[in-house]
């Protein structure tokens, strides 16, 4: 099963809620960080055993001395990446998704690709935890190539939990597409609902079964709880509003180790997961 973890808006305890569920977990188990242009997993596990794999992204190569300066290799770009005013092309290798179209159309043949590296994954390992952190290189715009990578090192049957980065754009739908279900966290004031609003659209496009968590309970109102009733979206976990998890937060340790007596939330969520998994609710 895999199960990803997003929200509508940035800090409102994903990477909690994923590292946490992690280590309750008594299988064995990838926790996939693709908040690549942030990644935090990696701060409240110790892992060990670091190895890295850099990934990179086929970008055009043109050879002036074959190229004609036709524009097809222009024509068939959809970002724009390749131009060309009749003469040898600009390449804009930002722009550029790696589709290798412009290597197809070109006439001459005049374009290859060449590998143009867009960051590293590095993989990490605690008791039965495989971590998987996707980091993106400074400066590289496209954050959904390396999510790709990182989700491909996921084996077929594996138990993986994926820590999508937060909002509702390209890189949040390349992070959750083709994960068996979505959990998304919330919090209880009017800008967690407004956010969780749109992450219930962009899940529901998706065709994906998701429920809700709400962190930070008691901090705010009940309007996300109404919002989930009237919406027919199953309330899967309450976290609440508890200085001692914010203490523990601030120094690295997890949830269920700092406070165990929040271990039995997370044991309750793995139950609510089951059976989402079992109604396949959209």
């Amino acid at each position: 099963m895999k199960i990803s973890i997003a929200s509508g808006k940035g800090g409102t305890g994903k990477t909690t809620v994923s590292v946490n569920l992690a280590r309750v977990l008594s299988e064995n188990l990838i926790l996939a960080d693709c908040d690549v242009e942030e990644p935090n997993a990696h701060l409240f596990l110790k892992t060990t055993a670091l190895t890295q794999k850099i990934v990179n992204l086929p970008i055009p190569q043109v050879d002036e001395a074959l190229c004609d300066g036709c524009g097809e290799c222009a024509k068939i770009c959809q970002f724009s990446a390749i131009v060309t005013f009749g003469t040898s092309p600009l390449i804009f290798p930002e722009m550029c998704h790696g589709c290798g179209g412009c290597t197809l159309a070109c006439p001459t043949k005049a374009i290859r690709e060449v590998d143009h590296r867009i960051g590293v994954i590095e993989i990490s390992k605690l008791d039965n935890i495989t971590l998987l952190t996707g980091r993106l290189d400074v400066g590289v715009a496209m954050a959904p190539p390396l999510i790709r990578a990182v989700k491909n090192e996921l084996t077929a049957n594996a138990t993986a939990i994926l820590d999508a980065p937060p909002g509702t754009s390209c890189p949040v739908i390349a992070a959750i597409r083709e994960t068996d279900m979505v959990l998304l966290v919330t919090e209880p004031t009017p800008f967690g609902l407004h956010d969780l609003a749109l992450a219930v659209d962009m899940v529901r496009e998706l065709r994906l079964p998701f429920g809700v968590i709400v962190n930070r309970m008691g901090s705010g109102d009940d309007r996300v709880h109404a919002y989930c009733a009237k919406e027919a979206i199953p309330l899967l976990l309450e976290i609440p509003d508890d200085r001692r998890i914010a203490e523990a937060y601030s120094r690295g340790i997890l949830m269920v180790d700092a406070l165990p007596e929040y271990r039995k939330f997370f044991e309750n969520l793995i139950g609510e997961i089951n059976k989402l998994g079992k109604k396949g609710r959209i």
